[in-house]
């Protein structure tokens, strides 16, 4: 079943595109900051961050896959520790105590891994008293998104948004409770996959997101006064 062509994304720059309009409000605000899910909501972010002239930055987080269907989050860690987990999907698939953990060990080995690479010796950002925009390309299970919100909050922010071009209804709403607001423009009632909305969900690369991140850096450095 294909979906109907009016609400297909073409790509991840696309659906970017499509969230720019609904953040208006946020333009040119120098509090407010776009963190981007990478990778995949790297490139997403980017075209908001540089429509609205605001601060890109990144909030790493890593899903924790089922064994058996590393697809299907049975969980998700991000940045500062954070852990939650998908208790729907450890009924469905149980998993003993050491599988569990060892597939946490090796998430987290990623999660340093992309930090080091794609920041560098940058400093982390500052987020208390800041306005937060999350963003990913898409929901599934909202696992990812959730740990992305609380690790977010344990800075202080003033305000934390979500924004992400397609989510299945019963996500987006379970999540809207746990931020300010959250803005979604396709909510199918079957969402299949994130990646059926798009034409093109091709895997975005680490060198995709190290050459987003320095484009972004190098004109808020050249902007910032001396």
């Amino acid at each position: 079943m294909s979906p109907p062509s009016n609400i297909v994304l073409q790509d991840r720059t696309a659906a970017g595109r499509r969230l720019v309009a609904p953040l208006l409000a946020y333009a040119h605000r120098p509090e407010v900051i776009v963190l981007a899910l990478p990778r995949g909501g790297v490139p997403v972010a980017y075209e908001v961050a540089t429509a609205l002239d605001i601060r890109l930055d990144l909030l790493l987080v890593r899903k924790l896959g089922v064994p058996s269907h590393e697809e299907f989050a049975m969980g998700a860690i991000a940045s500062g520790g954070v852990q939650i987990l998908n208790e729907q999907a450890l009924r469905a698939h149980p998993i003993d105590p050491a599988a569990f953990d060892a597939v946490v060990a090796r998430e987290t080995r990623e999660l340093l891994r992309r930090e080091q690479v794609y920041r560098g010796a940058r400093a982390p950002v500052q987020l208390k008293d800041q306005v937060v925009i999350l963003i990913d390309d898409g929901l599934a299970t909202g696992a990812s998104m959730m740990a992305a919100i609380r690790a977010a909050r344990a800075h202080a922010p003033s305000r934390i948004v979500v924004a992400v071009p397609v989510g299945p209804p019963e996500t987006v709403e379970a999540l809207r409770s746990e931020v300010d607001e959250l803005i979604c423009p396709i909510m199918p009632e079957w969402l299949m996959s994130i990646g059926h909305w798009y034409m093109d969900f091709s895997q975005t690369s680490d060198a995709q997101v190290i050459r987003l991140l320095h484009r972004a850096w190098a004109k808020e450095d050249c902007a910032d006064p001396p």
